[in-house]
């Protein structure tokens, strides 16, 4: 008998012991990102509409044309350039080797200005600037296309970038300026540490407090610099495994956390917070970088094979894919990929499940 309840006994507190175990060993299954294609079109062959107030216009370049499409997929606007082209949200131009002035549009095609200095215009935003012949001099436009200020300077620029109210630019011999809105030199330094300091690569942070760069040839380095006042404080800084005599991708994340740069087969990223950092392997030159919420898509290029990069913030690799092209693009916008190819679009919906 006692053996009987001693056994039920047992069963019991087994029974009990297991309930005590599911219910506190239970986790939620991890989720992960999912790509889902939703379209491709041809932007060779449009189907040309007229915008409505309210669209959402995507801008795109691919090889000699360029345009905006909307996220269902629709062609707006689609243009052939002989020569180069610059195109953002707001504005698009192409213009010519010796052109001394270029008018310029807004995507729904009306004209928004004439940009009346000669020399090569680059749009980023709403921003407007214009690198003049020689590559020593560029100047800032106003929304008309009005010269606003100028640099003029006898050293060529190397890197540029620019943020909403400044604008960082790194010359050859290893110097790097920080411009207001105004055009008034903010701060002035040179990252040094190689035997050829030119500046390869160049961003400003959206808030502005930080400055990061890859210079130099023979001990190539990445800095990342901090202003504190008028003084410039580097905080961050690594000598590259292997040199790579090119213009290099340094680009910060929109809310100024992370900076990536591009070193040869890999991207390195520095938490500008807390000063961590990782280095991914990658193969080919990195050429974009875009951001959609906690991801981060690094386009890359080795000869006519592009690859796409996921990240996960920090570092984290989600997921990579390959195709051969001529030419092609990243835009990440409202949950969605898209990736232009030659003359092809795709849309790639990314969701977390």
């Amino acid at each position: 008998m006692k053996t009987k309840k001693s056994l039920a006994s047992a069963i019991l507190i087994a029974a009990a012991v297991g309930v005590v175990y599911i219910i506190f060993a239970v986790r939620p299954l991890g989720t992960e990102y999912q790509f889902l294609p939703e379209w491709k079109i041809d932007v060779t062959n449009p189907t040309v509409r007229d915008t409505a107030e309210g669209d959402t216009l995507l801008p795109f370049k691919l090889g000699q044309s360029m345009g905006y499409f909307t996220p269902e997929g629709k062609v707006v606007r689609f243009e052939t350039f002989p020569f180069k082209a610059s195109i953002s949200r707001s504005f698009y131009t192409s213009y010519t080797a010796n052109n001394s002035g270029t008018d310029f549009w807004t995507p729904d095609g009306e004209k928004a200005g004439t940009i009346s200095a000669s020399g090569f215009p680059m749009i980023d935003g709403d921003r407007i600037f214009v690198f003049q012949p020689g590559g020593s001099a560029f100047l800032m436009c106003s929304g008309d296309g009005s010269r606003r200020w100028e640099y003029s300077g006898a050293v060529p620029i190397t890197a540029f970038d620019s943020a909403a109210d400044s604008c960082v630019a790194g010359f050859a011999d290893g110097t790097v300026c920080e411009f207001s809105s105004d055009g008034e030199i903010r701060q002035r330094f040179a990252p040094g540490g190689s035997d050829y300091p030119v500046i390869l690569g160049a961003a400003i942070s959206p808030d502005g407090e930080h400055i990061a760069t890859v210079s130099g040839q023979t001990r190539q380095r990445f800095v990342l610099a901090k202003k504190d006042g008028v003084q410039t404080k580097i905080v961050f800084h690594e000598f590259l495994p292997s040199d790579e005599p090119l213009q290099q991708l340094v680009k910060f994340t929109s809310d100024s956390a992370l900076v990536f740069y591009h070193c040869k087969d890999a991207i390195g990223i520095v938490s500008t917070r807390t000063g961590k950092s990782a280095r991914l392997k990658m193969s080919g030159q990195a050429i974009s970088l875009q951001e959609l919420g906690n991801l981060v898509f690094v386009l890359t290029k080795r000869g006519r094979t592009y690859t796409v990069y996921a990240i996960e913030k920090f570092a984290t690799p989600a997921g990579s894919f390959s195709f051969q092209a001529d030419a092609a693009f990243i835009l990440a916008d409202g949950g969605r990929l898209y990736v232009g190819k030659d003359s092809t679009i795709s849309c790639i919906d990314i969701q977390k499940k």
